[in-house]
């Protein structure tokens, strides 16, 4: 495993998404996969559904607690002061924890001052409740006042960001600013499993297009990628990223499938 360093805390590069589940028993057992596979970082959402299934998945594995960095994020209707306070105690009891590793609001909402929810979260995590907070779908503006607001540092924005959807303004905010870009939809809802390039570059380094997908994200400062699975086989092979490394000339020309490169050639050294 790799991590990114946010802050002196090391997170795991990889992690397992359980978003667009259908049922509680799927859940459990793709993220009971994901631990026995080697995931160390689980990613969930009051919104998912998926909880209660995680804190099962985390109570039946033998890995040790600590060992597994857990993410929750913020329902649209949780955003009020006493609303985060009492919903995130809903989390933990969902998830059979004391403390989640990172407490995420999971997009903007006009409705309530950023400045109210990220007070409620740093006070979650001034109890202990909460060891880290961050923010999830929010543009460069948004993350800027979000890191001007909270007392606690900003660990993450969590964002859809692949080989085709890029986000270089923000990755370029997230770089100078210390904060770690987490990707969902990392392979594009499958949509990368026959892209020719990565097919190409796979053909080069004994992977398939989705694991070239994947290195491709976790091989730039400062970013994550939860990729989601509910077949063992691909869990997996999601996982089996580390071995390898793409050229700067690949790192390239696939950022070129989504646009110019240019605002952050300098910083990744492409």
């Amino acid at each position: 495993m790799e991590y990114v360093t946010v802050d002196g805390v090391d997170v795991p590069a990889l992690g397992f998404g359980t978003a667009r589940m259908d049922t509680d028993e799927e859940r459990r057992r793709a993220v009971e996969t994901a631990l026995a596979a080697g995931y160390r970082h689980v990613d969930t959402a009051q919104i998912y559904g998926s909880e209660a299934a995680v804190g099962e998945a985390l109570a039946a594995s033998d890995v040790d607690r600590e060992d597994v960095f857990v993410t929750t994020k913020l329902a649209g209707d949780n955003r009020a002061y006493d609303d985060v306070i009492e919903s995130t105690g809903g989390s933990l009891d969902r998830l059979g924890l004391d403390t989640v590793d990172l407490l995420l609001i999971h997009s903007p909402n006009d409705d309530v001052p950023h400045a109210e929810t990220l007070d409620a979260m740093n006070e979650l995590r001034d109890d202990g409740f909460v060891r880290h907070v961050g923010v999830s779908n929010f543009s460069v503006d948004q993350l800027r006042e979000a890191v001007e607001l909270s007392d606690a540092p900003i660990l993450t924005n969590q964002v859809k960001y692949n080989v085709r959807e890029r986000q270089d303004d923000l990755l370029s905010f997230c770089v100078d600013n210390d904060v770690m870009l987490t990707a969902y939809s990392p392979l594009a809802v499958g949509d990368l499993a026959d892209d020719p390039l990565l097919d190409q570059i796979g053909e080069r380094v004994g992977k398939t297009a989705s694991q070239v997908a994947i290195r491709w994200l976790i091989q730039q400062p400062m970013v994550s990628a939860i990729p989601m699975s509910t077949t063992p086989e691909h869990i997996r092979a999601n996982l089996d990223v580390f071995d390898f490394q793409l050229t700067a000339d690949e790192m390239r020309e696939l950022a070129e499938q989504g646009g110019t490169v240019d605002l952050i050639r300098s910083k990744l050294g492409w």
